[in-house]
């Protein structure tokens, strides 16, 4: 146990998935590390992100699969097969509980961090306090995460709102759902949530997925909207008003109607006039960094204009000893990237090194079908290219009729791969080939030349390469080179099977 008048190599704050890869990466490099965590370890990923929604999209899945073609949303009650929300919040906590122990405090002791439970606070160079107790350190990593933002929207403070954190509190189904914004949360939460029969609403400021292709958009779009989803996109919410139901459940615009269990619903009223009902509203706008309270300004961190902590590429601070990584930076906000860049930080701290993190940031959308992309996603100039094949020509989304996808490369003029996009089944599965792709600098004929097994979805991108390697034949220039070649290959083997020919006949003769 680590003494008041100890300095420890490198102070943790945080216990997330950040804070959790960054100590045990220190620790098993040598470094004396001590891990503060206020609430518990794991951090939204374990509780409330990646393991409670891709557990909630299985049963929703699992839902709507033996009743492939109905709308669970417009169906009658009885036709819907709404499934057992208590079964699927038991689904859930069985799959938190499996995961738990891996990020535990217990698995952290196991590899040499000491693990602190309390608020953490810097008061000086190399000094911090634990809920008032002083502790030393010579290196410290911020990685608090962000939470959720709640956009200043009239009477929102008082209507029943859940965010991405405190949606896995409901303990029934909601029968209404407004669903406010429409990033890769939204589209996830509301497809699922529909799929179980619930009547979702999506009130987008811009559009869906507004971070990917339009064309991926446009796919999922379409999938939401088949499972019941009704999206509408460019608006804005004017205000939220409570409204005592009538006798009705029907979802149309302006109708205000009981949630089924005598429940006053909520009225969410757009830009354009039109007003939905909601028993519960999810609100998906953002998220905004952990930093209040931890006193950055005594060890001069700065952060920027929205409060992340500032980094460069190493991942330090303006504060020579304070490292950050995570969602309290301005880096996107992924669970992978905060672990990757976490051991980055933490090994650059205890070792003295200045190893730069990749900008090669992959990402999956994990609604159905998935939208997986990498690096640059459109041409950028007369110098890009693209390459795309669509998942109605790869022979294994046909056998599955999951036709609805593409796989779509962008290359600079040489054929290396700078990034792409994916839709469809498992995509996510594929992303790891493009995106290591990208890191290495791969052209489409490396990729090319590479055998894959078929059939499989990670066709389209194989063919996807193919298909652009083959335009270098179209060069006039290269295809003369190659006429030529086979012209010469030609009149080698005649000559020679001349040669022979004249051979044998001499040989004939002799005899």
């Amino acid at each position: 146990m680590e003494t008041s008048n100890d300095v420890i190599d490198l102070l943790v704050v945080g216990g997330g998935t950040a804070g959790i890869v960054g100590a045990k990466t220190a620790s098993r490099l040598g470094a004396r590390v001590v891990l503060v965590e206020r609430a518990r370890t794991g951090g939204d990923c374990l509780w409330t992100g990646c393991v409670p929604s891709k557990t909630l999209l299985s049963a929703a899945a699992a839902a709507v699969g033996p009743r492939a073609g109905v709308n669970p949303a417009l169906a009658p009650d009885g036709a819907t097969g709404r499934m057992d929300f208590s079964a699927v919040r038991a689904r859930i906590a069985a799959a938190i509980t499996t995961i738990e122990p891996d990020d535990s405090p217990a698995s952290l002791k196991a590899v040499g961090v000491t693990v602190r439970h309390g608020a953490a606070r810097f008061t000086g160079p190399g000094r911090a306090e634990i809920d008032g107790e002083e502790i030393r350190f010579h290196q410290a990593l911020v990685a608090t995460g962000s939470d959720p933002v709640l956009p200043p929207i009239p009477g929102l403070d008082r209507a029943h709102v859940v965010t991405s954190e405190t949606v896995w509190d409901l303990e029934e189904l909601p029968q209404h759902l407004v669903i406010i914004g429409g990033g890769p949360i939204a589209c996830e939460l509301g497809q699922a949530f529909a799929r179980l029969g619930a009547r979702v609403v999506m009130l987008v400021r811009s559009r869906i997925l507004p971070k990917e292709d339009p064309d991926a958009a446009a796919i999922i779009r379409s999938s939401l909207t088949q499972d019941g989803v009704h999206i509408i996109e460019d608006i804005a919410v004017e205000d939220v008003t409570s409204a005592a139901s009538q006798d009705s459940s029907d979802a149309t615009a302006g109708t205000a109607g009981r949630d089924g269990r005598g429940e006053a619903v909520n009225l969410v009223r757009t830009g354009d006039g039109r007003s939905f009902p909601a028993d519960t509203i999810l609100v998906a706008a953002g998220r905004r960094a952990r930093t209040k309270g931890l006193g950055l300004e005594l060890v001069g961190v700065d952060l920027d204009e929205k409060g992340h902590v500032l980094v460069d590429a190493a991942m330090r601070t303006s504060s020579p000893t304070i490292w950050a990584a995570g969602d309290v930076t301005p880096n996107p906000d992924f669970t992978h990237l905060a672990g990757v860049y976490a051991s980055t930080a933490a090994s650059n701290a205890v070792l003295g090194v200045r190893r730069a993190v990749s900008r090669t940031v992959p990402r999956v959308t994990y609604t159905s079908p998935e939208v997986a992309a990498v690096g640059i996603t459109s041409p950028e100039g007369a110098n890009q290219r693209v390459s795309t094949i669509e998942h109605a020509d790869a022979d294994r989304a046909i056998t599955e009729n999951q036709v609805a996808g593409f796989t779509r490369l962008v290359m600079d003029r040489r054929g290396r791969i700078l990034g792409g996009t994916i839709v469809g089944p498992r995509a996510g599965e594929t992303l790891g080939e493009l995106t290591l792709a990208v890191h290495q600098k791969l052209s489409t004929r490396d990729l090319a030349g590479v055998t894959h097994p078929y059939p499989t979805y990670n066709d389209g991108l194989w063919n996807a390469a193919i298909a652009d390697a083959r335009t270098a034949l179209e060069i006039p220039l290269v295809r003369a080179a190659m006429s030529a070649l086979v012209y010469f290959t030609r009149w080698r083997l005649t000559h020679k099977s001349t040669h022979h020919s004249g051979e044998a006949s001499d040989t004939k003769q002799l005899e």
